[in-house]
C-alpha cells in the first residue's frame, strides 16, 4: 500500500493520495483522475474539500476566458481606451515637450485629434486579441494550470498570459494599428504636430515609430484590464465566481 506523500507548494501543505504525483518547475501535475484536497478534515465551503485534476484545469482556464474576454469587450468598445485614464494612449514620452509647446501657442485641438485618432486605433486592434489567447488556453499545461491556481499571485494568469502571448500579439496588432492610423489620420496629424514643432526654435527634432508605440500601449492597456479583471475572480468582487467550477475551484485555492 503506497504512503500519502506531502508535497510542500507555495508555502502549503497539499496532501495526494498517491505517489505517481510530478513536481515539474515548481508547479504539480497529478495523476489522470487525480484529486487534490486542502487539509483532510477541512471541507468547508466545498462539498468534498478535494478537486480533481479535470476540474482545476477546467476552472482555470474558464476564468482566465471570462477575464480575457470581458477585458477585450471593454477595450474594443468606442472610447475604451480613450475614456480611461488607467489605459488611455498619451503622447510618446519623446514628444510630451511638443505638446506642451504646442497647446501653449494655440495648437491645443491638434494635439487633442491626434492623442484620439492613437486611441482608436487601439480600440480596433484589440480586437484581434480573442484568437490569440484562445491559442494560448488551448496550450496551457496542467501545470500551468495549478501554477496559476496556486502561486499565492494575484496576477499570475496575466503574468502567464503576458509571457505566452505578447509576440504574437505585437505581431498581430501591428499591421491591425497601421492601417486604422491610417483610417484615424495618425500619420496625418502627427506629421502636422512634429512639422509645427520642428519649425520653432527649439532644438533638436523629434521622430518616433508610432506604430510600434501604438502597438506597445495597446497591449499594455489590455494587460492591465486582464489582471482587474483577474483579480475580481480571485477575490470574487461582485461575484465574478459566477459558476458553480469556478465556485468549486477558486474556493479551494483559497484555503491553499
Amino acid at each position: 500500500m503506497k504512503k500519502p506523500l506531502i508535497i510542500g507548494l507555495c508555502s502549503t501543505a497539499i496532501f495526494f493520495s498517491s505517489c505517481d504525483v510530478m513536481n515539474q518547475g515548481g508547479g504539480i501535475m497529478l495523476p489522470p483522475g487525480g484529486t487534490t484536497t486542502s487539509n483532510p478534515g477541512n471541507t468547508t465551503g466545498n462539498s468534498t474539500g478535494t478537486i480533481t485534476q479535470a476540474e482545476a484545469n477546467t476552472g482555470v482556464k474558464q476564468a482566465l476566458n471570462n477575464g480575457l474576454q470581458q477585458s477585450i469587450q471593454i477595450l474594443s468598445a468606442k472610447d475604451g481606451f480613450l475614456g480611461d485614464q488607467m489605459v488611455k494612449i498619451l503622447m510618446p514620452e519623446e514628444a510630451r515637450k511638443v505638446e506642451s509647446a504646442l497647446r501653449a501657442v494655440g495648437m491645443g485641438k491638434l494635439c487633442d485629434q491626434f492623442i484620439t485618432s492613437m486611441n482608436r486605433a487601439a480600440e480596433t486592434a484589440v480586437k484581434e486579441a480573442s484568437s490569440v489567447f484562445i491559442n494560448s488556453l488551448s496550450r496551457m499545461t496542467i501545470n500551468d494550470a495549478f501554477n496559476i491556481l496556486l502561486s499565492g499571485k494575484q496576477d499570475a494568469a496575466t503574468t502567464f498570459f503576458k509571457n505566452s502571448t505578447t509576440a504574437e500579439l505585437t505581431t498581430r496588432f501591428s499591421p491591425i494599428i497601421q492601417s486604422a492610423m491610417g483610417k484615424n489620420n495618425v500619420s496625418g496629424y502627427w506629421t502636422q504636430l512634429t512639422t509645427a514643432y520642428n519649425q520653432l526654435p527649439l532644438g533638436k527634432k523629434i521622430e518616433t515609430d508610432l506604430t510600434a508605440y501604438v502597438t506597445k500601449k495597446a497591449i499594455d492597456g489590455l494587460f492591465v484590464k486582464v489582471a482587474d479583471q483577474e483579480l475580481k475572480i480571485r477575490q470574487n468582487i461582485g461575484g465574478a465566481r459566477n459558476s458553480g467550477i469556478l465556485e468549486k475551484v477558486f474556493g479551494w485555492a483559497d484555503k491553499q
